[in-house]
């Protein structure tokens, strides 16, 4: 899909999810489009109709910031909504987004060996470090334990938390919310495909999973976005079973497009014991 069309889609597909009465202007009747119509938009948005609709087949290369803007708030976007919006502007204007350097960011798989010092520090949690491309490309030990369904025995390839998501039946049993983290994934690759639009390993990576699984090519084709931040989680693992964790993530700064996730328990519940015993198991015999 070009840039242009990924800017129609995106604002089609936001301004569907608007209903009148949330917007506060009257429904009518007679609607005949799925949420807002392109003249509401361009009316709460202070643009002219034959301007938004000029924005909306994709010719939003040179918009200025407060158009971008009022158009963000006109279709209620959240912040990683308007950041996307203005990736795909930049994009069209040929402006690296949000300024960082034209240099490809997370695309490897080479580490540091402090990298692998700092993950092996933090015992009570699952540490890994992820790519732009959703490598795993570095973990400690009890998220080598904790990830054993995905690793396997890990000889010959780099795990990938999308490709397993979508393409290994096993994890549907690892994530007892598998629609949601389906849902997640693609939300979190859409939004780091308007970040770097031309980078070639996201782009085959979204080839191969829009070819080979149909959940990831309905998912992809609702240009959801979100970043990942803090949340919490469940996972049954078939060791310890049932696991609810919580996890934050963070931007390896020293490594840019590399992203540090760890999970930890709340103390003293039965996750955060489970949790132990998956140490003491990855530990092996003492």
């Amino acid at each position: 899909m070009s840039e242009r069309s990924e800017v129609r889609a995106f604002l089609i597909s936001r301004r569907a999810k608007i209903t009148p009465e949330q917007a506060g202007i009257p429904a009518g009747s007679n609607r005949r489009v799925a949420g807002l119509r392109r003249s509401e938009v361009a009316m709460l948005a202070g643009v002219s109709v034959e301007y938004y609709a000029r924005l909306e087949r994709g010719a939003i290369a040179g918009a200025s910031a407060s158009v971008l803007d009022a158009i963000a708030h006109a279709l209620q976007l959240d912040a990683t909504e308007r950041a996307h919006l203005f990736d795909l502007a930049r994009a069209l204007d040929g402006i690296p987004a949000s300024g960082r350097s034209r240099r490809r960011a997370g695309s490897g798989t080479e580490t540091r060996p402090s990298l692998h010092w700092t993950l092996d520090a933090i015992s009570d949690g699952v540490a890994i470090v992820r790519n732009s491309l959703h490598d795993v490309v570095a973990t400690n030990g009890l998220a080598r334990a904790f990830y054993a369904p995905m690793i396997g025995d890990g000889a010959g390839r780099t795990p990938n938390l999308a490709r397993f998501l979508f393409l290994d039946p096993v994890s549907r049993d690892f994530y007892p919310d598998w629609d949601l983290f389906t849902e997640m994934c693609v939300a979190v690759i859409r939004a780091e495909a308007g970040r770097d639009p031309h980078y070639r390993g996201l782009q085959d990576l979204v080839g191969e999973l829009s070819t080979r699984s149909g959940t990831f090519r309905r998912l992809w084709g609702a240009h959801d976005v979100r970043t990942h931040g803090a949340g919490t989680k469940r996972f049954r693992h078939p060791v310890v079973g049932d696991l609810t964790l919580a996890f934050e993530e963070f931007t390896a700064t020293a490594q840019p497009g590399y992203m540090l996730l760890i999970y930890t328990a709340e103390p003293g519940s039965p996750s955060a014991e489970r949790l132990q015993l998956l140490a003491s198991w990855a530990a092996g015999p003492t």
